[in-house]
């Protein structure tokens, strides 16, 4: 069999997966100009409330699914609430903020492995890994396909929000300048708490997802922060458009690139392309 249109179609689903964990990354980066590492362990947290609900208790799948995006945007929020937002109201500096970011991530990722230890786990192979379909001589699992089609949507649904909702509104004005939008009248601390909490949600998504589709692990957040923070530096960062653009991009730079040599060298090569756009085009694909 041809491996190309199989490589083409990985491409695309590892794309979608880097769409939306950039695109919550961007949405918090892009109001709040902080860069949150804590946001990658959300992304096991959702996918462990998951294995929780739905494996322990035996819940319905799409109950615990919601119950896991709900648990993963209250820890975000909460994050924020307590942890970000006075460091930001006292005007710490950004090294703080990353420090705090970073005991975050670490405590999360413990907590995690302490309850359910660092045993790797499979969320269920009967939720759609078991359909497969072939897309022009390709082939792609329900669970991968439901995970592209999310990844779309979601993508439609953020920038339709953003641009006519009045709390998209206020989001971009809080990003734009969150001192002016102070003054003419708009609470910024609560705009940046729903911000956290949706893209916290989003990021609880994205582990669910890469639960069914792979399995779970407390260090999965690592890797899926870095390749979204990698898609949205190449793409744009702080523009929707972009970081989608930038994980479609990054998705099949890295399947193309280990054609011919070992998969080990996929995140060598997400980090090489990082590299050459912060030399020769920081910026991004598209300006913010």
């Amino acid at each position: 069999m041809d491996i190309v249109p199989q490589l083409i179609v990985n491409s695309i689903i590892a794309g979608a997966i880097y769409t939306m964990v950039a695109l919550g990354f961007n949405l918090i980066y892009g109001t709040a100009r902080f860069f949150d590492l804590g946001y990658g362990a959300l992304t096991a947290v959702g996918g462990y409330a998951v294995f929780y609900f739905y494996k322990s208790l035996g819940l319905n799948i799409f109950f615990a699914i919601v119950i896991g995006m709900l648990v993963s945007g209250l820890l975000g929020w909460l994050l924020y609430r307590f942890i970000y937002a006075p460091l930001r109201e006292r005007k710490s500096s950004s090294m703080v903020l990353l420090v705090a970011a970073l005991g975050a991530f670490t405590a999360i990722q413990a907590v995690i492995a302490i309850l359910f230890t660092s045993q790797f786990q499979t969320l269920s192979t009967s939720a759609g890994n078991d359909h497969v379909y072939e897309i022009l001589g390709g082939v792609i699992t329900q669970v991968q396909l439901i995970t592209l089609i999310i990844g779309i949507v979601l993508m439609l649904g953020m920038a339709l929000s953003l641009k006519y909702t009045m709390f998209g509104k206020a989001v971009k004005a809080v990003g734009d300048d969150e001192e002016v939008s102070k003054i003419v009248g708009i609470n910024t601390r609560v705009v940046i708490g729903k911000v956290f909490f949706i893209g916290s949600a989003i990021a609880g998504l994205a582990g669910i997802l890469v639960g069914f589709d792979t399995g779970i692990e407390p260090t999965m957040g690592l890797s899926l922060l870095l390749k979204g923070v990698i898609a949205s530096i190449i793409g744009g960062i702080g523009n929707i458009y972009g970081g989608v653009l930038g994980a479609f991009f990054l998705g099949f730079v890295e399947n193309f690139g280990i054609w011919k040599i070992s998969g080990e060298w996929k995140d060598a090569i997400a980090f090489g392309v990082l590299i050459i756009f912060l030399l020769f085009r920081p910026q991004g694909i598209l300006k913010r």
